[in-house]
């Protein structure tokens, strides 16, 4: 994808005076200083190594980074007496000396770390960053990282830059001219390469549910992580969908190549992929190597709340280790012992709650510790911090399903939880919730009912008017969207779906619908997308008698979208779950001046028979 690119070959002759080798540039580095080290795989290792190897002679040296690949010698143990590790971010290789209490976490969003940079809060005496040689006018790139490492640069005292042609030459604002670069130090290395995680069968469902909740045209942020890598396998199908986000990794070029990314429904930087770092191997380092199709930007502009809120649709897709059972999201810690970051998940979660059309997601598998573990839990375990308080929490899934939480009473949100938790777990997690006072005593006789329909029933169907529908198994969070389905029918279709003139729906009856077992017992909804979840149109179910072996059906369509051969694609589905589940037919009691249902039934490929009892035909459809 690149372009040719011409450097200044005289530029290591013109600037001489400022050359050096690590060692010798290190030097100038004195005992109680600051020192900023550049983010993810751009760090300059070289300058890294000479550092370290002069430990000894800098006591009291605090290293502060964000996110770190690669060797991390400073790190080690025997060197903690003289340097004090700050990570805005853990990676695993700081992890060890961070919960040993040898190093330090500063907890703060990432878009608020260049405000600590530029304020003097936290004053950088050097900044050891990696860039690409100058151009013909001077300017160097500062390549697969520019988020916090251009403020960085903008604020540090003393600027010593690894120079490297093997620095991709990144577009955007990447820029910093070579003059104002204090020390220069000439290497040829190839870029520390990070291959993306292997996706698990957990990863890989979990990546499928939530590519369930990308439309057309939105904008995605992947956060870190596998899940978010996994997902891209799943967006191939996808149209027009732009990308405005942290991090890349290579996963980003199959969706660009397969034209599911264009960027050209974005409101901004149409057509242009945003990120302000990369991380991945030498295929993606080629890929954005003076591809103008990226625009790297600083965390000030990717994390500004405002800038994210102002894409229409935008999806933030971030994980957690754990979520309790009122929504609060713990991402950075396991219990007491700090293990990640707070990064940008509040910022892109945020935005894009507030986004219009946006979607804010949080992802996690079920469980942890082979399964021995659910990380759905009444409380957060003990030193566990919030990272997204309750308040803020929209979307949740796991390889179980997706929650929606935001707007949701304490009980409801429970209950969403508890039905895309780990099945071994559901019933304690019911218990506890009892227990806590946050699900009603009433729910009790639930316990062992709070199941997901398999992912085999869902199926999508595309009206004449070109509006999708996804049909999916009934899910114990759909009470609400019950009852407002059912407020929002008329008369006449009540009439016809209840066979009375009733003017409520009892809980009990919201209740029959959705704690179900999906196979004696089917309900399928049809639904359309909404930012805030889903609006029901249309339900059908069929009721198992075991005796017979044939399932009563019904269903019924919103008066809006009737007449649209809804109700013709749902039966032909429930059709087709039955003889799966080995039932030999369905039956159906159909007032007679009810004459679309009818037709409906008689469209279908059965062998029909009926038989008139008063103003009711009772129907039998046995399947071929």
């Amino acid at each position: 994808m690149s372009n040719e690119i011409t450097y200044d070959p005289n530029w290591m002759e013109t600037r001489k005076a400022r050359i050096c080798s690590a060692a010798e540039a290190v030097q100038r580095i004195r005992p109680g200083q600051r020192v900023f080290i550049g983010t993810g795989s751009g760090v300059p290792m070289e300058l890294v190594k000479a550092l370290s190897d002069r430990a000894s002679e800098l006591p009291d040296t605090e290293i502060v980074h964000l996110l770190t690949f690669g060797e991390a010698p400073y790190a080690r143990r025997e060197l903690a007496q003289f340097f004090r590790v700050n990570s805005f971010f853990i990676a695993d290789n700081v992890r060890d000396i961070i919960q040993e209490g040898l190093g330090d976490y500063t907890p703060v969003f990432l878009s608020d770390i260049p405000r600590l940079f530029d304020s003097g809060q936290m004053p950088l005496d050097v900044a050891l960053i990696h860039v690409t040689p100058p151009d013909r006018d001077g300017m160097c790139s500062l390549g697969v990282s520019v988020d916090i490492v251009r403020s960085a640069v903008e604020n540090a005292s003393l600027v010593i830059a690894q120079v490297n042609p093997r620095m991709p030459r990144t577009l955007g604002n990447t820029f910093i001219h070579v003059d104002d670069i204090d020390i220069l130090v000439p290497v040829d290395a190839p870029i520390t390469e990070v291959p993306p995680p292997e996706g698990t069968e957990t990863t890989k469902q979990i990546a499928e549910y939530i590519a369930a909740l990308v439309e057309d045209g939105c904008t995605i942020e992947f956060g870190i992580g596998r899940i978010p890598q996994a997902l891209s396998g799943f967006l191939r199908d996808k149209k027009d969908l732009g990308v405005h986000t942290e991090l890349v990794t290579d996963s980003i070029i199959d969706l660009i190549e397969c034209g599911a990314i264009t960027g050209n429904r974005k409101t901004l930087d149409r057509g242009k992929i945003v990120t302000s770092f990369v991380l991945g191997t030498k295929r993606l380092y080629d890929y954005v190597n003076n591809n103008p199709l990226f625009s790297f930007q600083p965390t000030e502009y990717v994390n500004d709340l405002e800038v994210i809120s102002r894409q229409h649709k935008m999806v933030a897709i971030n994980t957690a280790l754990e979520v309790d059972l009122t929504g609060q999201i713990c991402a950075d810690s396991v219990g007491g012992k700090f293990f990640s970051g707070v990064g940008g998940q509040v910022d892109f979660n945020r935005g894009a709650a507030r986004s219009r059309g946006g979607k804010a997601i949080i992802a996690l598998p079920s469980t942890a510790k082979d399964g021995t573990v659910s990380r759905i839990v009444p409380h957060l375990s003990p030193g566990a911090g919030v990272v997204t308080t309750r308040a803020g929490v929209h979307y949740v899934v796991t390889e179980y399903g997706s929650a929606y939480l935001h707007g949701k009473s304490i009980q409801e949100r429970a209950l969403a939880l508890i039905s895309i938790a780990h099945p071994k777990f559901r019933a304690d997690l019911l218990k506890q919730a009892i227990e806590a006072k946050y699900v009603s005593a009433e729910m009790a006789d639930k316990e062992g009912k709070i199941l997901v329909g398999p992912k085999e029933l869902r199926t999508t169907h595309l009206l004449a008017d070109g509006t999708q529908l996804n049909f999916r198994p009934i899910h114990p969070t759909d009470q609400p969207r019950m009852r407002d389905l059912f407020y929002k029918l008329s008369e006449a279709t009540i009439y016809y779906r209840f066979m009375s003139h009733q003017t409520r729906v009892s809980r009990q009856q919201i209740q029959d619908f959705v704690y179900i077992d999906h196979r004696n017992d089917v309900t399928i909804v049809g639904t359309l997308p909404e930012a805030h979840g889903e609006e029901i149109i249309a339900v059908g179910s069929y009721y198992l008698n075991q005796k017979t072996n044939l399932a009563e059906v019904a269903f019924v369509v919103s008066d809006r979208w009737q007449n649209q051969g809804i109700g013709t694609f749902l039966l032909k589905h429930l059709i087709r779950i039955a003889r799966r589940n080995g039932i030999r037919g369905f039956t159906a009691e159909v007032l007679t001046d009810n004459k679309a249902m009818q037709a409906v039934l008689n469209k279908a490929n059965t062998k029909l028979s009926s038989k008139l009892n008063g103003n009711v035909y009772s129907y039998e459809m046995l399947f071929e």
